[in-house]
């Protein structure tokens, strides 16, 4: 007796078909999976056989040998037990059904039969339309997410018998799952938190216009209650709007990462991921035995907010250093290599000094200047180098608590953030992986930020009396494109390369690093 189910597996943020074959034969009793089966899949012996019994339905007692092909790829997850179950009672001819080899079945098995939710359901469906197939057979709770994919039925079930009676015929539920993707677009892409809600700090709130326009990445230096934090967690708002081409790809990323809620079709507002310091290396970029995404690329298309950056280990950042250049992470293993998209805005907050009471009008700092300078250090020299914008974030004085004016809305900011973007698009039209001025490199640089004379003289100002370091040159040039093109100038001004020279503070030497 022999059957054959569709199923699927990721791998990434991609999926593949995996083909459950079941053989039963007349010997003892035996349950054997093969195909690179890990340990969650082993396991599904036992949820399927209680399943079946706790279904109303006869598990054979005699040798079942179960094939997930392709055999020399590794397995992993619980969406198998269904598809198992069904091609035991397929083979025991329980199950006679002619659309089999039309449906990608998914599923995990709960004792009683029932179905639990699964991960990665959407790159999934995705696989299941470009194979031609007619449909999938998933959990309820995995339907809005394989939905929002076109042109392929979606059949939401509860339990192992539903599935069955379906297969039957004999289920009623003839009309697929369908949302309204635009509909569900726009009701996902509203944040909770607002720009407006935050009391002064409006060099802060400028800055991180500025940061949000070009693309750039920054670091808030201020002591302790200043509201970086606050607004770090506000900077997605300002953002440009997801497209939704930028919302399928971050859902994919959540759904492989088991992270995406339940009923929940659609990541239509930008990822804010905040680690704690004590995370390790393969947590943040990605890795595991059989490699899962990382902190980095769940903020793909968002903000990734590293509080209190010199308590992070420094092999934790500098393994950084490489995601933040190619937007993208490459984790190796033995047997295979994994790629994820890792395209996300980097946000840093610390303190001026161990105690954090360095510039502190109403604070006493107690560190010594070797303390700075040793704390100061943490930070490497090529992390900082891809950092454009250095803001220093004041303590808040009580009026401005005290204030009950609220500031310009995120919609306002983020207004004037898509029409830089726009003019950033126009710029670098026909330009590979270039669409902001943050991507910008040196060749870019000497095109679309040329100075006049007196801009010049500026600079070189800069460099020299305020001592700033050399890799600051490059950084102020593109941070002063992305405030002329704010101001909608074509050409940068002084005024711009001035505002931007405000932006370079680990750069001096009053922090304690040597330039």
């Amino acid at each position: 007796m022999l059957s054959q189910v569709l199923s699927a597996s990721t791998f990434g943020i991609e999926a593949f078909i995996v083909k459950v074959e079941t053989h039963i034969e007349q010997a003892l009793f035996a349950f054997t999976i093969v195909g690179l089966p890990d340990s969650s899949v082993k396991e599904s012996r036992e949820r399927v056989n209680a399943a079946i019994k706790n279904s109303g339905f006869k598990f054979p007692n005699k040798k079942i040998t179960v094939n997930l092909a392709p055999a020399d790829i590794k397995k992993e997850g619980s969406q198998f037990d269904l598809p198992i179950a069904i091609g035991i009672l397929s083979a025991t001819e329980q199950i006679q059904s002619d659309i089999l080899d039309q449906f990608i079945i998914l599923g995990e098995l709960a004792l009683d039969g029932t179905l639990r939710p699964i991960h990665g359901a959407l790159p999934i469906a995705i696989s299941a339309k470009n194979s031609g197939l007619k449909g999938i057979i998933l959990p309820k709770e995995n339907a809005k997410e394989a939905a929002i994919v076109s042109e392929i039925e979606v059949y939401p079930m509860s339990s192992l018998s539903e599935v069955v009676n379906f297969l039957n015929g004999e289920h009623q539920l003839l009309n697929p799952f369908k949302i309204d993707l635009n509909e569900i677009f726009n009701q996902e892409s509203k944040y909770t938190v607002d720009f407006s809600d935050v009391k002064g700090q409006e060099n802060v709130k400028r800055a991180l216009e500025i940061a949000a326009a070009g693309g750039h990445n920054v670091i808030m230096i201020g002591p302790p209650g200043s509201g970086k934090t606050m607004l770090a967690k506000r900077l997605p708002t300002i953002l440009p709007p997801m497209t939704l081409d930028e919302a399928l790809e971050t859902t994919k990323i959540h759904s492989v990462a088991g992270l995406l809620p339940p009923d929940t079709a659609l990541v239509a507002t930008r990822p804010f991921r905040a680690p704690h310091h004590t995370i390790s290396d393969s947590a943040l970029v990605g890795g595991g035995t059989i490699p899962r995404p990382g902190e980095i690329s769940l903020a793909h298309h968002g903000v990734l907010f590293l509080d209190e950056l010199p308590e992070f280990n420094r092999n934790v950042l500098e393994v950084l250093r490489q995601p933040l250049e190619d937007k993208k992470v490459t984790i190796s293993r033995t047997k295979m290599t994994v790629e994820y998209p890792a395209n996300f805005m980097l946000v840093c907050a610390m303190n001026p000094c161990p105690c954090g009471n360095l510039g502190n009008p109403y604070q006493q700092c107690t560190c010594t200047p070797s303390q700075i300078q040793k704390y100061m250090g943490k930070i490497s020299g090529p992390l900082l180098d891809r950092i454009d914008i250095h803001i220093e974030v004041p303590t808040v004085k009580y009026s401005e608590l005290a204030s009950k004016t609220t500031g310009e809305t995120s919609a306002q900011i983020r207004e004037r953030v898509v029409r830089a973007r726009e003019i950033q698009l126009r710029r670098f039209k026909g330009r590979k992986n270039l669409f902001k001025n943050a991507d910008m490199q040196t060749r870019e640089i000497r095109e679309f930020c040329r100075i006049d004379a007196e801009g010049e003289n500026i600079l070189k100002n800069a460099i020299t009396k305020l001592g700033l370091s050399a890799r600051a040159y490059d950084k102020i040039l593109k941070v002063a494109r992305t405030i002329a093109d704010l101001a909608g100038s074509e050409n940068i001004k002084p005024e711009h390369l001035s505002e931007a020279i405000q932006y370079r503070s680990l750069d001096r030497n009053l922090w304690g690093i040597t330039p």
